[in-house]
């Protein structure tokens, strides 16, 4: 549930074209590791060209953070931003 929320989360932010998955690994563009008491969101993004990438990242980072504490009560300690590809 939680990698869900985290794909509509990036999905909402301006400058994100969509997610990648990766067949390899085993996700839909988003995959969380639990570690102990830590929680890990990696979201794999393909970001719309010309969007300044730095602040797409952060963006994405903030929204999804946000967006897991208002929905599940606790946020992630980390969320990384992996940005795979840039569309037109």
């Amino acid at each position: 549930m939680i990698a869900r929320y985290a794909a509509d989360a990036a999905g909402e932010v301006e400058g994100v074209a969509g997610l990648v998955g990766d067949r390899v690994r085993r996700h839909d563009g988003v995959r969380v590791a639990e570690e102990g008491a830590e929680t890990h969101v990696e979201v794999h993004i393909r970001a719309v060209a010309g969007a300044s990438l730095p602040t797409v990242g952060r963006a994405v980072q903030e929204h999804v953070a946000a967006y897991l504490e208002r929905m599940t009560g606790s946020a992630p300690d980390v969320v990384d931003v992996v940005i795979r590809r840039i569309e037109a």
